[in-house]
């Protein structure tokens, strides 16, 4: 008898238009080793004024190639302020009946699988499976409030951070299993001072990653038309991602500062769109960086045709203390699958990269030490492509198909 997966994701709704994502592709790769996954996902489309109507239900269904989805009522929001924390709550809340009611109707489920971004899906989770007598996998892809003070929008001895690293030990210790997107899960447990009373053998590693068949396909299928992306007088470096003070996109107009007084043929084409961008724009006016050109967003289907054709893809946020558990980031993943190489401007313990030498890493993030490791990067076309056949090899490590044995053998011990 097929098993029945509840997997829980406040953000897995625009899954059911875009049919990818890490829920959305675990849960294709579930059904073709005969288990029955759901999503549960919020009403609210994140980042977008969107709200799904649930026609007076606490909540609806909706399918997507033939992985059911169901849809929780929450209120609209915008931005991250208290709107935000109460569609959070609402959320949480509404999960008691919607699943009592959707267990009546189609069965309970076997295993619940809760993801954050927010912690209160995985108190939901651990206190609804209980309820169902069935075990709780906690999936952690963004530590709270960890990564909230790691980015100083909260301070470590402040009383709501003290609460909320309770709550944190509290859903280690309850959840049945929990998976960590990047590798170091169980030193960060360590580093807490929690591993004498939290178990680290229930602490797994499955790292976010891509589905290479999809990444062809689009690279083949929706490709841009772009005369300074295929200009071979340049060995042109992509940038693919937001535009916010968070990516610290300043930095690397730094360092391009500097190394166009050492190199004519570097050049910075900038996809996405944020907040930044225009300031960002100004400035290159300003102090003459004329080696960076910003090519505005573009749609996501046309991401992979745009990493395949550069010189070398650049992975480059703001540092934080929290590097040191591993990287994890979505767009790396399509970095390794494109096959050329990849040059990160910051360092990160249990490194992808040097494991399988496929990139260049800055020892320091600063733009003098990022502009010297870009010029070295650009100095050995051999050692570029070599580097960039590793990405492509290694990228297959990280094919949702593997990716989701990985999962079916924690569902297994759980």
């Amino acid at each position: 008898m097929k098993k029945n997966i509840w997997i829980w994701n406040h953000y897995a709704t625009n899954m059911i238009e875009d049919k990818a994502g890490r829920h959305y592709w675990l849960a294709e790769n579930l059904i073709l080793n005969e288990y029955k996954p759901t999503i549960f996902c919020a009403s609210t489309l994140h980042n977008t004024d969107d709200n799904i109507d649930t026609e007076g239900n606490i909540f609806i269904q909706k399918e997507s190639e033939n992985i059911p989805f169901v849809i929780v009522k929450t209120p609209q929001y915008s931005g991250n302020g208290k709107k935000r924390i109460i569609n959070m709550i609402s959320f949480y809340k509404n999960l008691f009946p919607t699943a009592k009611e959707y267990a009546n109707k189609y069965g309970k489920p076997d295993v619940i699988l809760a993801s954050s971004v927010h912690p209160l899906t995985l108190v939901a989770g651990i206190k609804i499976a209980k309820k169902f007598g069935v075990p709780c996998i906690c999936e952690v892809r963004d530590l709270w409030p960890e990564s909230i003070v790691a980015y100083g929008s909260l301070k470590r001895n402040s009383v709501i951070a003290k609460i909320l690293y309770l709550g944190e030990k509290w859903i280690y210790k309850n959840a049945n299993s929990v998976v960590m997107t990047w590798e170091g899960g169980k030193q960060y447990i360590i580093d807490q001072g929690w591993d004498k009373q939290i178990d680290l053998n229930k602490i797994k590693h499955i790292s976010n990653g891509v589905i290479i068949d999809s990444f062809d396909k689009n690279s083949q299928d929706h490709v841009t038309i772009d005369s300074d992306l295929d200009d071979n007088n340049f060995k042109n470096l992509v940038y693919a991602g937001s535009i916010r003070k968070v990516n610290n996109l300043g930095l690397l107009l730094d360092a391009a500062k500097i190394i166009q007084d050492y190199d004519q043929r570097i050049r910075f084409l900038i996809y996405g769109s944020g907040d930044e961008k225009e300031m960002l724009k100004q400035r290159c006016k300003n102090e003459d960086i004329g080696n960076v050109i910003f090519k505005g967003r573009v749609e996501k289907k046309m991401v992979p045709s745009i990493l395949k054709r550069s010189y070398a893809n650049i992975l480059h946020n703001s540092s934080t203390s929290l590097d040191k558990y591993g990287q994890s980031q979505n767009k790396f993943f399509e970095y390794l699958a494109a096959g050329r190489a990849i040059i990160q401007t910051y360092t990160t313990g249990y490194s992808i990269l040097e494991k399988y030498n496929c990139g260049i890493i800055a020892s320091e993030q600063n733009p003098e030490n990022v502009a010297k490791t870009i010029l070295q990067a650009c100095k050995n076309d051999e050692q570029a492509q070599q580097m960039g056949q590793n990405a492509r090899k290694a990228a297959y490590e990280f094919d949702f198909k593997n990716l989701t044995i990985k999962l079916i053998e924690v569902i297994k011990n759980v």
